[in-house]
């Protein structure tokens, strides 16, 4: 049954915070809705069905984010860097000063952040 074996998806939406999150077999595929606030909590959901074999037959998700002037926010962790943070977010950790910049009003050295700081995370 493809409900059991994407029920890390489910727990995975769940962590993201998306609303309306939705499961159902329709047709032999396992179609997913749901809302999000962010671009962000979208992508991050998206990766982690990438990573599970045969999702691209298995299959259909429409996963709508509401707010589209950012990508999203990011709760910073202990061991984060700016760089760790560009490659998760926006696929490239070269990308960092981006955050940087779109922060300087938290932000005085890209290379000092601190756990617990909420970043503005620009647009892919």
């Amino acid at each position: 049954m493809l409900t059991e074996k994407y029920a890390a998806l489910t727990q995975k939406a769940q962590e993201l915070g998306i609303a309306n999150f939705q499961a159902k077999e329709v047709g032999g595929k396992l179609q997913f809705t749901g809302n999000t606030t962010y671009a962000l909590e979208r992508d991050l959901w998206w990766d982690a069905l990438k990573k599970v074999d045969g999702w691209q037959s298995e299959v259909s998700a429409d996963i709508k984010a509401e707010r589209t002037d950012i990508h999203g926010m990011y709760t910073v962790k202990a061991g984060d860097t700016l760089s760790k943070i560009a490659k998760s977010a926006l696929d490239d950790p070269n990308r960092y000063m981006e955050i940087f910049n779109a922060n300087k009003d938290k932000l005085k050295d890209p290379n000092m952040i601190h756990p617990g700081q909420v970043l503005v995370i620009p647009n892919r």
